[in-house]
C-alpha cells in the first residue's frame, strides 16, 4: 500500500464505529480527487491535497470529547496535532505534513484560501456536507457564490443539485 492508502486506512481506524464520519472523509477524498485531476493541478499539490481531504476531520472527535462540540471553529483548533501525529508516523515529507496541518486548521476559514489545494478541499467538503444535511436550494446558490472558484466544483454543483448557472 502506498502512503495515501494507509493515511486513509490509518483514518478507518481512527474513526472506527463510526461508519458516517468514515464515509464523510471517503467522499471527499473522492470528490477532491477528481476535481483536482479535472483542474489538472500537479502531481505534489495533488498528493497533499488527497492527505489534507482525509485528515480534515481527524478534529471532530477530540474536540467533541474536550467540547461536547463538533462546530467548525472547535475541530480547527483540535484536529492539526492528531493530524501531524498521524502524517509523521507514516512518514510524509515535512513540506506536505505542514501543509497538511495548515490546512486541517483552516478549512472552515474561508477567507484565508490561498491556493488550489485548500481551494478544492473547502468545495469537496461543502459538496457533500451540502448533500449530507439536506441542503435547500438557497443554501446550494449561496455556497456556489461564495465558496465555488474551480469550473470543475461548480460543474459538480450544478450537476449533483441541479441548478443552472446564472
Amino acid at each position: 500500500m502506498g502512503p495515501l492508502d494507509l493515511l486513509c486506512d490509518g483514518m478507518i481506524a481512527f474513526y472506527e464505529g463510526d461508519p458516517k464520519r468514515i464515509q464523510h472523509f471517503l467522499k471527499v477524498h473522492s470528490l477532491a480527487r477528481l476535481i483536482a485531476v479535472s483542474e489538472g493541478v500537479d502531481a505534489h499539490t495533488r498528493f497533499t491535497l488527497e492527505a489534507a481531504a482525509y485528515v480534515h476531520d481527524i478534529g471532530v472527535r477530540p474536540a467533541e470529547e474536550k467540547y461536547g462540540s463538533s462546530a467548525g471553529s472547535l475541530q480547527e483548533k483540535e484536529g492539526p496535532a492528531p493530524a501531524r501525529t498521524m502524517l509523521e508516523e507514516l512518514y510524509f515529507p515535512q513540506d506536505v505534513i505542514d501543509r497538511v496541518v495548515f490546512l486541517v486548521g483552516r478549512h472552515h476559514t474561508y477567507q484565508e484560501i490561498d491556493g488550489a489545494d485548500f481551494q478544492i478541499l473547502v468545495e469537496a467538503d461543502t459538496l457533500v456536507n451540502l448533500c449530507e444535511e439536506g441542503a435547500g436550494e438557497s443554501a446550494v446558490w449561496s455556497a456556489y457564490r461564495r465558496i465555488f472558484r474551480t469550473e470543475s466544483g461548480k460543474r459538480l454543483l450544478r450537476l449533483m443539485f441541479r441548478i443552472k448557472e446564472l
